[in-house]
């Protein structure tokens, strides 16, 4: 007698749990073969508010930890993918990979996150300057983590697309609330359990799967989303994102980019999500005889 295969509801990763979505909406996910392989959750706007206030309440607490304990937690998380990479080289065999290219890209996807957890506690000397000016005064200028950042992943990459864009924000200090490609999501809330069972706190990472074409307004005209990354190529969606943001001067980037080559990681993706902030600090002018004026 055959036994019908019980499929795994890939839930959504929002604020350190994993809810249904709340509208009970799912789409069923298929393989080359058009077997069905999995049931995706359909997240709605009210899901996507839920994430950005798990992510606005945690920012502080984020960007409050020290750099170098910032850059421990993501070597933690990419020691944990690693511990699992068996499970997503499976996945990503399941949504199409060969076996070879399954493991180049999951091993490439912990490469990333300690390529970045590296950069954490260096970028801030490296883009921080002192400035020269006339008066008397030092005057400093560092980058500061920008705020809660929301994605839109690239559809043409399953594990690698979604962790080259999180652990930059991440590194930087920032929350964000990221929608996971609609095509090859199996690994997105995968990988939210390996965040779950590492040393990150709840809600600095939020990921949500569903369709691009209803959320990317919702994304991009939040009033408390402080920055915006797009990375897929559709026109009219990168339309209207750059109108909406303009609303609250929002910053957009749009990255839409091959991730699996080398020039897809670099500090200045940490910097695109950073704000410039400059200080004055009076000093004492020593004169001829030591006075002081």
């Amino acid at each position: 007698m055959s036994r019908l295969e019980v499929l795994k509801t890939y839930k959504l990763f929002i604020g350190g749990q994993f809810p249904r979505s709340e509208s009970g909406r799912y789409y069923p996910l298929t393989n080359s073969k058009k077997e069905i392989i999995a049931n995706i959750s359909l997240s709605s706007r009210k899901d996507f508010r839920n994430a950005v206030e798990a992510a606005r309440a945690t920012f502080a607490g984020w960007s409050g930890k020290t750099h170098f304990n910032r850059g421990q937690i993501l070597y933690r998380i990419a020691e944990m993918l690693e511990g699992r990479k068996a499970q997503f080289v499976d996945e990503l065999i399941l949504q199409g990979l060969t076996e070879k290219q399954a493991g180049a890209e999951v091993s490439l996807s912990v490469d990333r996150l300690v390529y970045y957890s590296g950069w954490c506690d260096k970028y801030s000397a490296l883009f921080s300057t002192v400035n020269p000016v006339s008066s008397s005064h030092f005057n400093f200028s560092v980058p500061e983590s920008m705020g809660v950042v929301t994605v839109i992943c690239s559809d043409k990459f399953s594990l690698l697309g979604l962790i080259s864009v999180i652990a930059p924000i991440i590194a930087g200090g920032n929350t964000c609330v990221v929608l996971a490609s609609e095509k090859l999501p199996l690994c997105a809330i995968s990988f939210a359990e390996v965040l779950a069972t590492s040393d990150l706190s709840a809600g600095v990472v939020n990921i949500l799967t569903g369709n691009s074409e209803e959320l990317h307004s919702h994304f991009s005209s939040h009033m408390d989303v402080n920055a915006m990354v797009y990375c897929r190529d559709n026109k009219n969606e990168i339309k209207t994102i750059s109108e909406n943001a303009s609303l609250n001067v929002k910053r957009v980037f749009f990255w839409n980019k091959i991730w699996n080559k080398d020039e897809s990681q670099n500090p200045y993706l940490i910097l695109d999500l950073q704000e410039i902030k400059t200080t004055w600090h009076p000093v004492e002018n020593i004169g001829v005889g030591g006075a002081k004026y």
